[in-house]
C-alpha cells in the first residue's frame, strides 16, 4: 500500500555532511507523520527525527544542531540533511510514515509503514 524508498547513504569522513532522501509512494494523505530512524549493529533503534504536516520537527538531542528534517509534499519526499557527521552516526537509516490519529509524530509504536533504509557510515 504505502512504500518509502531511502536513498543519500554513503561513506563520509568525521565532519562530513549527507542528505538522505525518503520516497513516498501509494495512497496516502499529505497529511502523514514522517519519522527518520537508525540502527546500529548490536544497538536497539533510535528515533532521529519526525516532521508533521506542517514542516514541524522534533530531534533527538544526539542530532539537534547538526541535523535537519524537511518535505516536499508536492514530491511527496522526506528529506534529512545531516551536517557535522560523527562516528556516533554510523547506522542503518530508514524513514517510517503513519497517519496520526491524535498522537503527536514524536510518538514512535505508531509508525507502521517503513523503508529498507540506506547505509550512513561515518569515519574518523
Amino acid at each position: 500500500q504505502v512504500h518509502l524508498v531511502e536513498s543519500g547513504g554513503g561513506s563520509v569522513q568525521a565532519g562530513g555532511a549527507l542528505r538522505l532522501s525518503c520516497g513516498v509512494s501509494g495512497f496516502i494523505t499529505s497529511t502523514f507523520c514522517a519519522g527518520w530512524f537508525r540502527q546500529a549493529p548490536g544497538k536497539e533503534r533510535e528515533g532521529v527525527a519526525t516532521i508533521d504536516r506542517d514542516g514541524r520537527t522534533s530531534y533527538a538531542n544526539s542530532v539537534k544542531g547538526r541535523f535537519t528534517c524537511s518535505r516536499d509534499n508536492n514530491k511527496r519526499t522526506i528529506y534529512l540533511e545531516m551536517d557535522t557527521l560523527e562516528p556516533e552516526d554510523t547506522a542503518m537509516y530508514h524513514c517510517a510514515a503513519v497517519i496520526p490519529s491524535g498522537l503527536s509524530c514524536w510518538h514512535f509504536p505508531q509508525y507502521k509503514n517503513w523503508g529498507q533504509g540506506t547505509q550512513v557510515t561515518v569515519s574518523s
